[in-house]
């Protein structure tokens, strides 16, 4: 399994691929399975970077807790 720095580098350098014009790109999540990101849910990939450095800043810090994010729906 992938530690969080690893899905933190693949889930950015997916990112990357996204802005840069890939139609699709494939990232896997912390049970190992693999979520395809397109241009339309560039955003979604956006959140998840952004709750992998949260996830990252807590264990450094030794949190265990996350702070609870706002909850968006996705069509």
């Amino acid at each position: 399994m992938l530690t969080l720095d690893q899905r933190l580098a693949e889930a950015e350098t997916a990112y990357h691929d996204l802005v840069i014009g890939k139609a699709a790109v494939r990232v896997r999540d912390a049970d190992g399975s693999e979520i395809q990101y397109t241009q339309a849910t560039r955003g979604a990939l956006r959140d998840y970077i952004a709750d992998l450095k949260l996830q990252i800043a807590n264990a450094l810090n030794g949190s265990s807790t996350a702070a609870p994010g706002p909850m968006r729906m996705i069509f």
